[in-house]
């Protein structure tokens, strides 16, 4: 008897789950993590950037890589490398440097602040530091077009011309309408195939 009563009780209770809608719908997706939501973006925006038809749509896709680079690390950082790029164009490297080296301890998976702290390294004269600090960035992040052409500036600064346009090669690979790239590229090579001679 009591079974007899239980069926219907709990067609009852089932029935407005199965006549309701909102009851019926699933459960919402759980949402993508950030880090991967950055990182698909930048996967496209990379491609994007290869196939750029000019130079004003290579630097729209490179401000927003920029821009992506930047939003991966924490407002502290961000605000410190702010300030150390400020003292860096004031011709302050050293207080640059104090503020780039702060950065990487909050956040040391921060490729920007390799890159940063490797030009104040290079303005205060110690390019082994700053080669040191470059390759950091690339091992974070293998793209970095901006780290690639550095790195290219130091190897031409040391007079390892065939280094520096392997580095050029690279950047140029990724962000192929780099600004003021193509030159520089035609007279590094023009001055490694003469010292090849």
């Amino acid at each position: 008897m009591v079974h007899r009563l239980a069926l219907p009780l709990l067609l009852l209770l089932a029935a407005p789950a199965a006549l309701h809608p909102l009851w019926a719908q699933p459960a919402p997706a759980p949402r993508a993590n950030p880090a991967e939501a950055r990182r698909a973006e930048l996967d496209r925006l990379f491609e994007a950037l290869k196939s750029a038809p000019d130079a004003q749509g290579g630097q729209l896709v490179e401000t927003r890589i920029r821009a992506l680079w930047s939003q991966s690390v924490s407002p502290a950082t961000g605000l410190l490398l702010r300030r150390g790029l400020r003292n860096l164009q004031g011709d302050e490297a050293a207080e640059a440097l104090e503020d780039f080296d702060a950065a990487l301890v909050l956040d040391p998976a921060a490729a920007d602040a390799w890159l940063l702290r490797a030009r104040a390294q290079a303005r205060l004269g110690d390019r082994v530091a700053a080669a040191g600090d470059l390759r950091e960035a690339l091992r974070l992040e293998p793209r970095h077009f901006g780290a690639l052409l550095q790195l290219s500036e130091l190897q031409e600064e040391a007079g390892d011309l065939p280094g520096a346009l392997r580095s050029l090669d690279a950047a140029l690979a990724l962000h192929p309408r780099m600004p003021g790239g193509t030159e520089r590229r035609r007279e590094l090579a023009r001055r490694a195939e003469g010292d090849a001679l």
